[in-house]
């Protein structure tokens, strides 16, 4: 059980590490690009946005499979 736990622990962490990661990476070459051509900003948005639900999608994914883990 107590092996299931830390299992589940590195699963939703690392997942959650690597999407905040990915966020702040992306948060900031939009603004960086907003920077430099704000007459794009409707297109850095759209694209800046979809970027963020796919990151927050990852984060999801390992939070099932942590649970996943643990219940099992």
């Amino acid at each position: 059980m107590m092996w299931q736990a830390i299992a589940a622990a590195l699963a939703i962490g690392l997942g959650a590490i690597g999407a905040g990661i990915a966020m702040g990476l992306a948060n900031g070459r939009a603004y960086e690009a907003l920077g430099r051509n704000p007459e794009s900003g409707s297109i850095v948005r759209t694209n800046f946005i979809l970027g963020l639900v796919f990151s927050e999608t990852i984060v999801i994914y390992a939070l099932v499979m942590g649970l996943l883990i643990l219940l099992r």
